[in-house]
């Protein structure tokens, strides 16, 4: 795949050779953020565990200091008190089993986060095959499948992200935008790595993180100094 210019020349201010400290990588990875548009940074860590194993899962969830720079538009299934709760968090669509059919029978997916209280599991029960796959259905370890309802949607228009292995023990995440700057990037990034290490498995054994990578939407990846982090 042919490169272009404005890749070619972020790239050139990349040594691939170095690993990079941290608040060095940011500040580098701001200088080379071209794009037209404001480019989300991302960060990538690719994990000494194996996911194949139930007790060798990391997972989880954490909100961002200073957001992810990204509007969250959020789905809520609750019912009464808990749904008005909901609505005047702020919640941007809140309903129950009309929902389900919207989302069957129309495709309808106008949304990033989904938070459930724990009654309404059964419901939503059957939209595990096509939540499931977008990495949207509610888990009660990334906080959304919780009685309060209400601090949900609130940490998630804050910044909320989850985390987790995919099939290859690499976790990808957005840190923020590049318009950011490295300080703001650097606490977010700093939040999230200190939550990696907090869910170490016990089971894991050896070097916990293998690599570490952040990249904008458009540019060269930045390999960190992953032996500095923890």
């Amino acid at each position: 795949m042919n490169k272009g210019k404005k890749y070619l020349d972020a790239a050139k201010l990349v040594d691939k050779t170095k690993l990079y400290d941290s608040d060095e990588a940011l500040a580098l990875l701001c200088q080379t953020a071209k794009a037209k548009f404001d480019e989300t940074v991302e960060i990538h860590i690719r994990l000494g565990v194996d996911s194949r194993h139930a007790d060798q899962q990391v997972r989880g969830a954490v909100v961002l200091p200073n957001g992810t720079g990204k509007t969250v538009r959020t789905l809520v299934f609750a019912k009464a008190d808990k749904a008005e709760a909901a609505r005047a968090a702020g919640a941007d669509y809140v309903g129950d089993v009309d929902y389900v059919e919207k989302i069957t029978k129309e495709n309808w997916f106008e949304f990033d986060v989904v938070i459930a209280t724990p009654d309404m599991m059964g419901v939503i029960g059957r939209l595990g095959k096509v939540l499931g796959p977008k990495g949207l259905m509610p888990n009660p370890k990334a906080g959304t499948v919780t009685m309060d309802v209400a601090k949900a949607v609130t940490d998630a228009k804050a910044g909320k992200i989850e985390y987790r292995l995919d099939k290859t023990n690499i976790i990808h995440c957005p840190i923020g935008k590049a318009s950011f700057g490295a300080e703001k990037l650097a606490e977010n990034f700093n939040t999230l790595v200190g939550a990696v290490i907090k869910a170490k498995p016990a089971a894991a054994k050896g070097q916990y993180i293998k690599s570490c990578v952040i990249a904008t939407t458009m540019g060269p990846g930045i390999k960190i100094n992953y032996a500095k982090l923890g």
